[in-house]
């Protein structure tokens, strides 16, 4: 037997004193090691937005990932989530070590990752409707819309409804259509035929005679009815009068709303969008709203606007007041409101006449059906207010009110007040944007859909104050961008070019309609995360990829920072993640899936 000495006790005790350090390392480390993530995108070009603003003439921050001799580089390559929340945003390696045995992991192969999307001015219970219709989006002449009719007639039972949508109202207005030839082709279904923007219907006489519409109809205010030369009404309404059309077709069953609006929402989930702001809320589609937030089946964020055309339906809301679901899907905070018509249908308000129709200055306010004294009560009790607004008469007055409503009320100030389209505003209007604290909510694609026409309806002198949103922002307006789904097409890449080179999808004209009104591309980008954020009380969520935030993310494989051109329209959306769910992966050709399947939603 061995005798320990003095100096072996003292290697026990070190060697003791060692395991004892590296026991406690061990679980210090063990503390230290942060829970797994649910979800890693990794290998990929993370633009997090979290650097300072631009200036208002689009020159990046000094803190921004830019330099001008080589442009624009993203500023992480990962980012991790758990619980719906970004945990990490930084490089491969710190992302992949919070893996663990059920993490879904992406590899993004290079693709771009940008904060979710939204589109902040929407019509989705339209395009899920329209998912269902006739499109006549694209069609040249009548005699092509009614072959198109009569086609699905031709497979639908007599006397069921065809209803059509998307024959340009603006582009046919010297040359509407009449009922004629429609009810010649189709005599057996009533059919109700919707212009591209919803400011023009064109119906068959089946139609005519079950929505009432007669030489004896009074036209309502703010519409028209058009008659021939015997008093007997053309088959052709425009702007306030489309309602009595609208009216005629019933409504879809509540599962029929609920089916709709999923349908729409996933095929904007598709196309990159994590959320919208969806303008003009009816009764029906509210409740549709709250029946598909309450069992989680949302798989896009919704910022509802209550349509301010409802009394009822905003008396209710006055009493309830703002309402946020318990997931935080669906948002009841807003009302949209309507101060006049649509520039191509020649129903938006302008200072002067049309320079196409002498003595005509279009419609607008109480004659248009907006209630002042209803939505400045919503507005009274904390609601904001978008109001429709294209002419530049009609962006004043709804200016004017705006001020006068929070002159009057103190909650409705600070509430982000939104003017909707905000098109052709007078140079003189420009800073009341900034004064007043309104944003001008505008769609870069009307800019270049309407460049055809929309000179002749104003002037030369005027159209410099047109989709002017350099002009806007050089005052100090805050903007935000949309499409105005279903009138225009809504992919946010078209919508991105649309605002960065002011051209059509050919490329025309060149260097841009009107090109000293451009975005850059990071001005583009913001328009659809960090200004649609603000714009829905959302910043504190999103709008940017940074630890705490909301994780909704799009996916891309063109960089809009530093696509050239018509590059951006043939980018693709790989990956659509919202709240740290994958809602949308394109198939095969998308990101790679490693580990469990992609979450998504019901």
């Amino acid at each position: 037997m061995t005798i320990p000495t003095r100096h072996t006790g003292r290697v026990i005790r070190r060697a003791v004193h060692m395991l004892l350090l590296t026991a406690v390392a061990a679980c210090a480390a063990g503390r230290d090691q942060p829970p797994a993530a649910d979800l890693i995108l990794y290998n990929g070009r993370v633009y997090s937005l979290t650097w300072p603003e631009p200036s208002r003439e689009g020159v990046p921050s000094a803190q921004a990932p830019y330099d001008s001799a080589t442009g624009w580089h993203h500023d992480a390559t990962a980012v991790a989530v758990r619980e719906g929340r970004v945990v990490f945003v930084g490089n491969d390696s710190a992302a992949l070590a919070r893996k663990g045995a059920t993490t879904n992991v992406v590899n993004l192969a290079g693709h771009v990752v940008l904060p979710g999307l939204v589109d902040a001015h929407t019509h989705v219970a339209e395009l899920g409707e329209t998912l269902d219709r006739v499109n006549l989006t694209g069609v040249a002449t009548e005699a092509e819309a009614v072959a198109r009719i009569a086609a699905r007639a031709a497979t639908t039972p007599k006397g069921e409804w065809i209803v059509g949508f998307g024959w340009d109202e603006g582009a046919w207005a010297n040359r509407y259509p009449d009922k004629t030839l429609l009810t010649a082709r189709v005599p057996d279904h009533p059919v109700m035929l919707r212009g591209l923007h919803g400011f023009a219907a064109w119906a068959n006489e089946r139609a005519l005679t079950i929505a009432g519409i007669s030489r004896d109809t009074p036209v309502p205010t703010g519409g028209e009815i058009r008659r021939d030369a015997r008093g007997e009404p053309t088959g052709l309404v425009l702007n306030r009068a489309v309602a009595l059309l609208d009216k005629a077709v019933p409504l879809p069953t509540p599962d029929q709303r609920d089916a709709q609006l999923l349908r729409a929402l996933q095929v904007l989930a598709q196309s990159g969008y994590t959320g919208v702001h969806e303008a003009g809320v009816a009764p029906d589609v509210m409740n549709s709203f709250e029946r598909l937030a309450a069992r989680d089946a949302l798989p896009l964020r919704v910022y509802a606007m209550l349509s301010a055309r409802d009394a009822t339906l905003i008396r209710q809301w006055i009493s309830r007041g703002p309402f946020t679901s318990a997931n935080g899907m669906l948002t009841v905070r807003a009302v949209k409101a309507y101060y006049d018509g649509a520039l191509g249908s020649r129903g938006a308000q302008l200072l002067a006449d049309y320079a196409d129709l002498p003595g005509h200055r279009g419609v607008s306010g109480g004659s248009y059906g907006f209630d002042q004294q209803l939505v400045a009560d919503i507005m009274s009790v904390g609601f904001q207010v978008g109001v429709h607004a294209i002419g530049d008469a009609g962006n004043r007055a709804t200016l004017h009110f705006i001020d006068s409503v929070m002159r009057a009320a103190p909650k409705a100030r600070g509430l982000r007040h939104r003017v909707e389209h905000a098109q052709i505003v007078s140079p003189a209007d420009l800073a009341r944007f900034a004064a007043s604290g309104v944003i001008a909510s505008v769609q870069p694609p009307h800019a270049v859909e309407d460049k055809g026409w929309a000179e002749t309806r104003v002037g030369a002198a005027r159209i410099g104050g047109a989709y002017a949103w350099r002009s806007l922002r050089r005052a100090g307006a805050e903007l935000v961008f949309s499409s105005d789904l279903p009138g225009s097409d809504w992919s946010p890449l078209y919508g991105l070019h649309s605002a960065i080179t002011r051209q059509d999808t050919s490329g025309l004209p060149p260097g841009g309609w009107y090109p000293s009104q451009r975005m850059t591309p990071e001005e583009a980008v913001r328009g659809y995360t960090v200004w649609s954020a603000y714009a829905g009380f959302d910043e504190a969520e999103a709008g940017v990829i940074a630890v705490g935030k909301r994780a909704d993310f799009t996916v891309l494989d063109v960089d809009p920072f530093r696509a050239a051109g018509r590059a951006l329209l043939s980018g693709r959306v790989m990956t659509t993640v919202s709240r740290g769910r994958v809602v949308y992966a394109r198939p095969a050709e998308g990101a790679r899936m490693e580990g469990t399947r992609a979450a998504r939603v019901p």
